[in-house]
C-alpha cells in the first residue's frame, strides 16, 4: 500500500499501483498525475460525483471507475428537506429577528400541496423525491431521460431541486431561460454541483426578484469565494458541500471502499461501477 500525502506526491506513488482510492473528490491531481498511471486498473473515489475524473485519459483507458453511491441519498434528502422547511417557514428571519431582539410576527408558507420538480433520478432524487412527498409535496422526478423536457415543466413549479450529476447533458442546465420560465415565487435548491447552475444568471435573477430564493450547498467555484455576491443577496441560504455528510459519513465511506476491495481481491464484480460513457452508475435502475 502506498500512501500519497497530497496531489503533490501522486505521481511518486503511481507507478506500479493497481488500485487508487481518490478521498479529495473536488481535486484534479489524479488527472495532473495520470501520466504515471501505468499499471491501474481501478479507482474509486469517496464521492457520489465522478465529475473530476472523467478526462480523457481515464475515460478511454480500461481502468474501471466506481464511486460511494448509496453513503449520500438519505442525509441529503434530510437537508434538502430541512431547506425546504427552512425557506418555507422564514428561519432564517426568525433567527435574524431573535438577534435584533425583535418580535416581529408574520405569517408563513405552507409546504404540502406544493409542486416540486426534483431533477436527477438516481438514488440521490429519489430519496429526496420520497421525503418531500412524504410531508404532502407534489413530487415529479425528472430522470436523465427526461432532462430535455425540462423547461417544459418549470411553469408553475415552486421548488426546483437540482441533484443530477455534472456531465456534457446536465451543465449549464439552469440558464437566464430556465430560470426565466419560473415563477417569481419559485425556489431553487442544488445539491448537485454548481456547475449545474449558470451562476451570474442566477445572481441575475435573484437581484431582480425574479425568483423569491435559492439554497445552494455546491457552487462552481468551492470554498464559494469571499467576494460573490450570493453571500449577501436576499432569500438565499449558501452552505458550504455540508448536505451528505452526517456524523460518521468518513466511516461509511470507507466501509464501501473496503467492501469494493474485497470484491477486488476475490475477483468478484465490483458496485458501483461507472458507466464512464454516462458519467454515473446505471445499475440499479432509477438513471
Amino acid at each position: 500500500m502506498r500512501f500519497a500525502g497530497d496531489a503533490s506526491s501522486l505521481a511518486e506513488a503511481l507507478p506500479g499501483a493497481e488500485v487508487l482510492l481518490v478521498w479529495d473528490f473536488l481535486s484534479d491531481a489524479v488527472r495532473d498525475a495520470w501520466p504515471a498511471a501505468d499499471s491501474l486498473r481501478w479507482v474509486h473515489t469517496a464521492s457520489a460525483g465522478v465529475d473530476r475524473l472523467t478526462f480523457p485519459g481515464l475515460l478511454e483507458s480500461d481502468v474501471t471507475l466506481t464511486n460511494s453511491r448509496g453513503v449520500f441519498d438519505r442525509p441529503m434528502a434530510e437537508y434538502v428537506l430541512g431547506l425546504v422547511l427552512a425557506m418555507a417557514k422564514d428561519f432564517p428571519g426568525t433567527l435574524a429577528a431573535q438577534a435584533r431582539r425583535e418580535w416581529r410576527h408574520r405569517e408563513t408558507e405552507p409546504v404540502a400541496g406544493r409542486r416540486v420538480v426534483v431533477v436527477g433520478g438516481g438514488p440521490i432524487g429519489r430519496a429526496i423525491a420520497g421525503l418531500l412527498g412524504a410531508v404532502g409535496m407534489d413530487v415529479e422526478l425528472v430522470g436523465r431521460r427526461e432532462f430535455d423536457g425540462l423547461p417544459r415543466r418549470l411553469p408553475g413549479t415552486d421548488w426546483l431541486v437540482l441533484a443530477a450529476p455534472l456531465t456534457d447533458a446536465t451543465r449549464g442546465m439552469l440558464d437566464a431561460a430556465a430560470l426565466a420560465l419560473l415563477p417569481r415565487s419559485a425556489r431553487v435548491i442544488n445539491v448537485g454541483r454548481g456547475a449545474l447552475v449558470v451562476e451570474p444568471d442566477l445572481v441575475d435573477a435573484l437581484r431582480e426578484r425574479r425568483i423569491a430564493g435559492a439554497a445552494l450547498d455546491v457552487f462552481a467555484r468551492e470554498p464559494l469565494p469571499a467576494d460573490s455576491p450570493l453571500w449577501a443577496l436576499p432569500g438565499v441560504i449558501v452552505s458550504p458541500h455540508m448536505s451528505g455528510d452526517l456524523i460518521g459519513w468518513r466511516q461509511d465511506l470507507v466501509e464501501v471502499f473496503r467492501d469494493n476491495l474485497a470484491r477486488y481481491q476475490a475477483g468478484e464484480p465490483l458496485r458501483n461501477v461507472v458507466d464512464k460513457t454516462l458519467g454515473y452508475v446505471t445499475t440499479g435502475g432509477g438513471t
